[in-house]
Protein backbone atom coordinates (compact mmCIF):
# COMPACT_ATOMS: atom_id res chain seq x y z
CA UNK A 1 0.00 0.00 0.00
CA UNK A 2 1.46 3.47 -1.09
CA UNK A 3 1.49 6.47 1.90
CA UNK A 4 -1.04 8.84 0.84
CA UNK A 5 -1.09 11.42 3.37
CA UNK A 6 1.98 13.10 4.57
CA UNK A 7 1.86 15.82 7.43
CA UNK A 8 2.69 19.23 6.69
CA UNK A 9 6.02 19.15 8.67
CA UNK A 10 6.69 15.88 6.13
CA UNK A 11 5.77 18.03 3.22
CA UNK A 12 8.42 20.16 3.67
CA UNK A 13 10.78 17.96 4.67
CA UNK A 14 9.95 15.73 1.61
CA UNK A 15 10.56 19.22 -0.82
CA UNK A 16 13.65 19.95 1.21
CA UNK A 17 15.16 17.11 -0.10
CA UNK A 18 15.19 18.90 -4.23
CA UNK A 19 17.41 21.34 -5.50
CA UNK A 20 16.57 24.62 -5.74
CA UNK A 21 17.04 25.36 -9.66
CA UNK A 22 15.10 28.83 -9.65
CA UNK A 23 17.91 30.59 -12.14
CA UNK A 24 18.40 28.66 -15.31
CA UNK A 25 20.91 29.16 -18.50
CA UNK A 26 19.84 28.46 -22.00
CA UNK A 27 20.19 25.16 -22.94
CA UNK A 28 23.06 24.55 -26.03
CA UNK A 29 21.83 21.58 -28.05
CA UNK A 30 18.24 19.80 -28.15
CA UNK A 31 17.24 18.54 -25.43
CA UNK A 32 17.32 14.42 -24.83
CA UNK A 33 15.70 13.93 -22.09
CA UNK A 34 13.13 15.35 -20.29
CA UNK A 35 13.12 18.24 -17.88
CA UNK A 36 10.19 19.41 -15.57
CA UNK A 37 10.99 22.07 -12.95
CA UNK A 38 7.55 22.04 -11.07
CA UNK A 39 8.93 20.15 -8.32
CA UNK A 40 11.76 22.42 -7.69
CA UNK A 41 9.48 25.71 -8.13
CA UNK A 42 7.67 24.11 -5.48
CA UNK A 43 10.73 24.03 -3.14
CA UNK A 44 11.27 27.38 -4.01
CA UNK A 45 7.36 28.63 -3.61
CA UNK A 46 7.64 26.34 -0.04
CA UNK A 47 11.11 28.50 1.44
CA UNK A 48 9.19 31.70 0.34
CA UNK A 49 5.96 30.96 1.98
CA UNK A 50 5.92 28.64 4.82
CA UNK A 51 2.14 28.70 5.32
CA UNK A 52 2.03 26.77 1.84
CA UNK A 53 2.85 23.51 3.10
CA UNK A 54 0.10 23.48 5.44
CA UNK A 55 -2.23 24.85 2.44
CA UNK A 56 -1.14 21.91 0.61
CA UNK A 57 -1.46 18.97 3.40
CA UNK A 58 -5.10 20.55 3.59
CA UNK A 59 -5.73 20.17 -0.24
CA UNK A 60 -4.49 15.97 0.25
CA UNK A 61 -6.64 15.83 3.29
CA UNK A 62 -9.59 16.73 1.27
CA UNK A 63 -8.35 15.12 -1.87
CA UNK A 64 -8.02 11.87 0.20
CA UNK A 65 -11.84 11.80 1.80
CA UNK A 66 -12.91 13.13 -1.64
CA UNK A 67 -11.53 9.97 -3.20
CA UNK A 68 -12.61 7.88 -0.30
CA UNK A 69 -16.35 8.99 -0.76
CA UNK A 70 -16.33 8.47 -4.31
CA UNK A 71 -17.32 12.31 -4.75
CA UNK A 72 -16.33 12.69 -7.97
CA UNK A 73 -16.69 15.29 -10.27
CA UNK A 74 -20.25 14.82 -12.50
CA UNK A 75 -20.11 15.87 -15.78
CA UNK A 76 -17.68 17.46 -18.01
CA UNK A 77 -15.53 20.19 -16.69
CA UNK A 78 -14.75 23.04 -19.63
CA UNK A 79 -11.49 24.73 -18.62
CA UNK A 80 -11.09 27.88 -20.43
CA UNK A 81 -7.02 29.15 -21.36
CA UNK A 82 -5.27 31.90 -21.96
CA UNK A 83 -1.85 31.81 -23.53
CA UNK A 84 0.94 34.25 -23.26
CA UNK A 85 3.36 34.39 -25.74
CA UNK A 86 6.90 35.87 -24.93
CA UNK A 87 9.37 36.21 -27.58
CA UNK A 88 12.84 37.41 -28.58
CA UNK A 89 12.95 35.92 -31.77
CA UNK A 90 10.55 35.04 -34.97
CA UNK A 91 10.80 30.83 -34.01
CA UNK A 92 9.26 31.96 -30.38
CA UNK A 93 6.57 33.95 -31.51
CA UNK A 94 4.60 30.89 -31.89
CA UNK A 95 1.76 30.85 -34.37
CA UNK A 96 -1.62 30.38 -33.39
CA UNK A 97 -2.12 26.55 -35.38
CA UNK A 98 0.63 25.86 -33.08
CA UNK A 99 -1.10 26.77 -29.91
CA UNK A 100 -4.06 24.95 -31.25
CA UNK A 101 -2.22 21.91 -31.56
CA UNK A 102 -1.23 22.03 -27.97
CA UNK A 103 -5.12 23.07 -27.05
CA UNK A 104 -6.35 19.70 -29.77
CA UNK A 105 -3.57 17.44 -27.57
CA UNK A 106 -5.09 18.13 -24.33
CA UNK A 107 -8.30 17.31 -25.45
CA UNK A 108 -7.80 14.43 -26.94
CA UNK A 109 -5.49 13.20 -23.93
CA UNK A 110 -7.47 14.34 -20.89
CA UNK A 111 -10.79 12.51 -23.03
CA UNK A 112 -9.13 9.49 -24.25
CA UNK A 113 -9.07 10.05 -28.04
CA UNK A 114 -5.57 10.30 -28.41
CA UNK A 115 -4.54 7.79 -31.11
CA UNK A 116 -2.02 5.67 -29.04
CA UNK A 117 -4.45 5.37 -26.36
CA UNK A 118 -5.27 1.71 -27.65
CA UNK A 119 -1.07 1.23 -27.04
CA UNK A 120 -2.13 0.60 -23.33
CA UNK A 121 -0.85 -2.73 -22.26
CA UNK A 122 -3.37 -5.56 -21.01
CA UNK A 123 -1.78 -5.32 -17.89
CA UNK A 124 -3.43 -1.92 -17.47
CA UNK A 125 -6.64 -1.74 -19.34
CA UNK A 126 -8.67 -2.42 -16.00
CA UNK A 127 -7.29 1.04 -14.89
CA UNK A 128 -6.89 3.37 -17.87
CA UNK A 129 -9.34 6.82 -17.87
CA UNK A 130 -11.13 8.54 -19.32
CA UNK A 131 -10.28 12.14 -17.71
CA UNK A 132 -13.69 13.44 -18.87
CA UNK A 133 -11.99 17.41 -19.03
CA UNK A 134 -11.41 19.68 -21.98
CA UNK A 135 -9.90 22.21 -22.78
CA UNK A 136 -11.02 25.90 -24.72
CA UNK A 137 -8.50 28.17 -25.91
CA UNK A 138 -9.86 32.01 -24.90
CA UNK A 139 -7.41 34.50 -25.52
CA UNK A 140 -3.86 34.93 -26.87
CA UNK A 141 -1.60 37.47 -25.97
CA UNK A 142 1.92 38.21 -26.74
CA UNK A 143 4.71 40.32 -25.85
CA UNK A 144 8.45 41.28 -27.30
CA UNK A 145 10.94 40.72 -24.93
CA UNK A 146 15.15 41.30 -24.73
CA UNK A 147 15.28 37.98 -22.56
CA UNK A 148 17.17 35.16 -24.14
CA UNK A 149 15.59 32.73 -21.41
CA UNK A 150 13.59 32.97 -18.49
CA UNK A 151 14.25 30.13 -15.69
CA UNK A 152 11.68 29.01 -13.63
CA UNK A 153 11.22 32.32 -10.89
CA UNK A 154 8.20 33.05 -12.33
CA UNK A 155 9.32 36.33 -13.95
CA UNK A 156 7.59 35.58 -17.10
CA UNK A 157 4.16 35.73 -15.47
CA UNK A 158 5.45 39.32 -13.62
CA UNK A 159 4.67 42.21 -15.86
CA UNK A 160 7.14 44.47 -14.01
CA UNK A 161 10.03 42.03 -14.81
CA UNK A 162 8.98 41.82 -18.58
CA UNK A 163 6.31 38.84 -18.35
CA UNK A 164 2.71 38.93 -18.56
CA UNK A 165 0.67 38.97 -16.00
CA UNK A 166 -2.37 36.13 -15.39
CA UNK A 167 -5.61 36.94 -16.72
CA UNK A 168 -8.31 35.64 -13.49
CA UNK A 169 -6.54 32.81 -12.87
CA UNK A 170 -9.14 31.57 -10.61
CA UNK A 171 -11.54 30.92 -13.54
CA UNK A 172 -8.62 30.52 -16.32
CA UNK A 173 -5.74 28.26 -17.00
CA UNK A 174 -2.99 30.80 -17.76
CA UNK A 175 0.09 28.76 -20.07
CA UNK A 176 3.11 30.74 -20.86
CA UNK A 177 5.59 29.80 -23.85
CA UNK A 178 8.88 31.26 -23.82
CA UNK A 179 12.43 30.17 -23.73
CA UNK A 180 13.03 28.15 -20.05
CA UNK A 181 16.68 27.22 -20.83
CA UNK A 182 18.51 24.76 -18.68
CA UNK A 183 17.33 22.04 -20.31
CA UNK A 184 13.71 22.31 -18.55
CA UNK A 185 10.74 21.72 -20.49
CA UNK A 186 7.69 23.03 -18.84
CA UNK A 187 6.36 23.60 -15.30
CA UNK A 188 3.48 24.11 -12.89
CA UNK A 189 1.84 25.48 -10.44
CA UNK A 190 0.52 22.86 -7.76
CA UNK A 191 -2.93 23.86 -6.17
CA UNK A 192 -2.44 25.36 -2.99
CA UNK A 193 0.12 28.52 -4.40
CA UNK A 194 -0.82 31.77 -5.29
CA UNK A 195 -3.19 32.80 -7.73
CA UNK A 196 -0.55 35.93 -8.93
CA UNK A 197 1.67 32.86 -10.74
CA UNK A 198 -1.07 30.29 -11.17
CA UNK A 199 -0.90 28.08 -14.30
CA UNK A 200 1.81 26.42 -16.70
CA UNK A 201 4.97 27.17 -18.20
CA UNK A 202 5.89 25.12 -21.55
CA UNK A 203 9.32 25.87 -23.42
CA UNK A 204 8.18 27.24 -26.71
CA UNK A 205 10.15 24.41 -28.39
CA UNK A 206 7.50 21.54 -26.80
CA UNK A 207 4.97 23.40 -27.55
CA UNK A 208 2.38 21.58 -30.01
CA UNK A 209 2.78 19.27 -33.04
CA UNK A 210 3.86 22.06 -35.25
CA UNK A 211 5.80 24.94 -36.03
CA UNK A 212 9.20 25.07 -33.44
CA UNK A 213 7.48 21.76 -31.58
CA UNK A 214 11.12 19.87 -31.32
CA UNK A 215 11.79 15.87 -31.66
CA UNK A 216 11.47 13.67 -29.26
CA UNK A 217 9.23 16.29 -27.33
CA UNK A 218 6.90 17.14 -30.37
CA UNK A 219 3.61 15.72 -29.50
CA UNK A 220 2.26 18.28 -26.87
CA UNK A 221 2.86 15.93 -24.26
CA UNK A 222 4.72 18.37 -21.94
CA UNK A 223 1.82 20.29 -21.43
CA UNK A 224 -0.33 16.99 -20.30
CA UNK A 225 2.72 16.45 -18.02
CA UNK A 226 2.37 19.79 -16.58
CA UNK A 227 -1.11 20.16 -16.83
CA UNK A 228 -1.69 17.03 -14.83
CA UNK A 229 0.82 18.69 -12.13
CA UNK A 230 -1.52 21.81 -12.15
CA UNK A 231 -4.29 19.15 -11.33
CA UNK A 232 -2.63 18.19 -8.76
CA UNK A 233 -0.73 14.96 -10.04
CA UNK A 234 2.94 14.17 -8.60
CA UNK A 235 5.92 12.45 -10.98
CA UNK A 236 4.77 9.05 -10.81
CA UNK A 237 7.74 7.93 -9.06
CA UNK A 238 6.95 9.97 -6.16
CA UNK A 239 10.41 12.36 -6.75
CA UNK A 240 11.90 10.02 -4.68
CA UNK A 241 13.69 6.34 -4.80
CA UNK A 242 10.17 3.74 -4.61
CA UNK A 243 8.58 6.96 -3.50
CA UNK A 244 4.54 8.18 -3.41
CA UNK A 245 2.42 9.46 -6.07
CA UNK A 246 -0.43 9.32 -3.57
CA UNK A 247 -2.04 7.00 -5.86
CA UNK A 248 -3.41 3.65 -5.45
CA UNK A 249 -3.58 1.85 -8.95
CA UNK A 250 0.11 3.19 -10.36
CA UNK A 251 3.12 1.06 -9.61
CA UNK A 252 5.71 2.00 -7.47
CA UNK A 253 8.64 2.96 -9.61
CA UNK A 254 12.33 3.08 -9.05
CA UNK A 255 12.88 6.18 -10.41
CA UNK A 256 12.10 8.80 -13.79
CA UNK A 257 12.07 6.62 -16.59
CA UNK A 258 13.31 8.34 -20.20
CA UNK A 259 13.25 7.68 -23.99
CA UNK A 260 10.62 4.93 -24.69
CA UNK A 261 11.81 2.21 -22.40
CA UNK A 262 10.70 -1.85 -23.69
CA UNK A 263 7.34 -3.15 -22.28
CA UNK A 264 7.35 -4.52 -19.84
CA UNK A 265 9.85 -2.89 -17.61
CA UNK A 266 10.25 -4.13 -14.28
CA UNK A 267 10.56 -2.15 -10.58
CA UNK A 268 13.25 -3.65 -8.54
CA UNK A 269 11.10 -1.73 -5.46
CA UNK A 270 9.01 -4.23 -3.50
CA UNK A 271 6.86 -6.45 -5.38
CA UNK A 272 9.25 -6.20 -8.41
CA UNK A 273 5.94 -4.52 -10.19
CA UNK A 274 5.79 -3.81 -13.86
CA UNK A 275 6.28 0.22 -14.09
CA UNK A 276 3.62 2.37 -15.80
CA UNK A 277 5.97 3.86 -18.00
CA UNK A 278 3.67 4.77 -20.62
CA UNK A 279 1.74 7.28 -17.86
CA UNK A 280 1.68 11.02 -18.39
CA UNK A 281 3.63 11.72 -15.27
CA UNK A 282 6.31 9.74 -15.73
CA UNK A 283 9.30 11.10 -17.93
CA UNK A 284 9.34 9.24 -20.93
CA UNK A 285 9.62 10.79 -24.34
CA UNK A 286 6.19 11.82 -25.80
CA UNK A 287 5.39 9.06 -28.14
CA UNK A 288 6.21 6.69 -24.93
CA UNK A 289 3.64 8.12 -23.02
CA UNK A 290 -0.14 7.93 -23.72
CA UNK A 291 -2.66 7.48 -20.29
CA UNK A 292 -3.56 8.20 -17.16
CA UNK A 293 -4.70 5.80 -14.66
CA UNK A 294 -8.50 5.86 -12.96
CA UNK A 295 -7.01 6.62 -9.46
CA UNK A 296 -5.08 9.91 -11.05
CA UNK A 297 -8.60 10.98 -12.71
CA UNK A 298 -10.31 10.53 -9.23
CA UNK A 299 -6.93 12.61 -7.71
CA UNK A 300 -7.73 15.00 -10.35
CA UNK A 301 -11.53 15.71 -10.17
CA UNK A 302 -11.38 16.32 -6.72
CA UNK A 303 -9.44 19.53 -6.69
CA UNK A 304 -13.25 20.89 -8.92
CA UNK A 305 -15.45 19.28 -6.18
CA UNK A 306 -17.50 22.26 -4.08
CA UNK A 307 -14.41 22.86 -1.33
CA UNK A 308 -11.68 21.80 -3.50
CA UNK A 309 -8.68 23.82 -4.45
CA UNK A 310 -10.32 25.04 -8.04
CA UNK A 311 -13.81 24.70 -7.82
CA UNK A 312 -13.61 28.22 -8.53
CA UNK A 313 -13.38 26.75 -12.52
CA UNK A 314 -16.93 25.43 -12.26
CA UNK A 315 -18.74 28.46 -11.65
Amino acid sequence: MKKILLSAVALLMLFSCQNDTTEITPEANAIAKRGCASQEVLLAQMKADPKLALRMNEIEAFTQKSIASARIVNGKIQIPVVVNVLYRTTAENISLSQIRSQIDVLNKDFNATNSDFNKVPSLFSGVKANVGISFVLEAVYRKATTKTSWGTNNAMKIASQGGIAPTSPTTKMNLWACTIGGGILGYAQFPGGSSSTDGVVIDSKYLGTTGTATYPFNLGRTATHEVGHWMNLRHIWGDATCGSDFVSDTPTHNAANSGVPAYPHYSTCSGNPVEMTMNYMDYTDDRGMYMFSNGQKSRMSAVFLSGGSRASFRL
